[in-house]
C-alpha cells in the first residue's frame, strides 16, 4: 500500500507571522480521515517571518522534533535550555510530565523554515529532556537521524521509530529496507524524487505499508541538484 498526502491538499494556514502547512490535523485545522499516521502525530511545515515567533507554551506527553531547513530558530525551556538551531540541526524535546517553551526569529530580514514533528511516546509520565544535533557534513545518501536507542549518534527517541534524512543527487536509485511488518512514512523536503516509481515533489508525504523495499531517486536534471526527505521507519 502507498498512498501519496500532495503537498497542496495539507491544511494552510496563514497567519501573517506565520507560514504553515499541516500535513495531519493540528489546531485549527481538522479533518479526521488525516489524524496522523501510526505514531507519527504531527508534521508542519512553518516559515516564521522575522522578529516573530511563538511565545512561550506548554506541551506534555510528547517527543517533539523541530527541523530547521533554513535560517536559525532560537529555543527556551522550562529545563533552563536556550539554543539557536540552525539550517541542518535537529532538535529532540521530550514533553514528558510537562515542558514549556518558546521559539522566536531574531533575525531582522530571514525566514526561518523548519519542520515541526510530533510522535507518540511508548509510555507517558517519562521524565522531560532535551538534545540536538547537526546533520549538515552528511553527504548525499541515507544518513540515521533519530532512533529509539540513538544508535550511530542519532538523537533518541522513546518510541520504536527510526528517522532518517534522504539526500539524493541524480544518478542510481537506492533502496532502504523496512523489516517485516514495518510502515514508513516519506516526507519530500526539497526537489524532487522518485519513491518505487511514484513522482513526489516537495511537501509531498507518503503512507507505505506492506512493501519491504523503498527504492528511491532523484529526479533532477544537473549534476548537484539535491533531492531531499525524511523517512519514518515506524512499527
Amino acid at each position: 500500500m502507498m498512498i501519496v498526502r500532495p503537498s497542496a491538499e495539507r491544511g494552510h494556514l496563514n497567519f501573517g507571522w506565520l507560514d504553515t502547512y499541516h500535513s495531519f490535523s493540528f489546531g485549527n485545522y481538522y479533518d479526521p480521515r488525516h489524524m496522523g499516521f501510526r505514531a507519527l502525530r504531527v508534521i508542519n511545515e512553518d516559515r516564521i517571518a522575522p522578529n516573530s515567533g511563538f511565545p512561550t507554551h506548554p506541551h506534555d506527553n510528547m517527543e517533539i522534533l523541530t527541523y530547521v531547513m533554513s535560517g536559525t530558530l532560537s529555543h527556551e525551556d522550562s529545563m533552563g535550555n536556550a539554543a539557536a538551531i540552525r539550517a541542518g540541526e535537529m532538535q529532540r524535546m521530550t514533553a514528558g510530565t510537562g515542558v514549556t517553551h518558546s521559539e522566536a526569529n531574531l533575525s531582522p530580514d530571514e525566514v526561518v523554515h523548519l519542520l515541526q514533528i510530533w510522535i507518540l511516546p511508548e509510555t507517558r509520565g517519562l521524565k522531560p529532556g532535551y538534545e540536538e544535533r547537526m546533520f549538515t557534513a552528511q553527504g548525499p545518501g541515507v544518513t540515521l537521524l533519530a532512533s529509539r536507542e540513538g544508535r550511530q549518534g542519532s538523537l533518541t527517541l522513546h518510541q520504536d521509530l527510526g528517522l532518517y534524512a534522504v539526500r539524493l543527487e541524480p544518478g542510481p536509485e537506492v533502496t532502504q529496507t523496512l523489516a517485516p511488518g514495518r510502515h514508513a512514512w516519506v516526507q519530500v523536503t526539497r526537489g524532487r524524487l522518485a519513491l518505487n516509481d511514484r513522482e513526489l515533489g516537495a511537501g509531498d508525504g507518503m503512507a507505505i505499508s506492506e512493501i519491504e523495499a523503498l527504492r528511491l531517486k532523484s529526479l533532477g536534471k544537473n549534476a548537484g541538484e539535491m533531492a531531499e526527505a525524511l523517512l519514518f521507519d515506524l512499527n
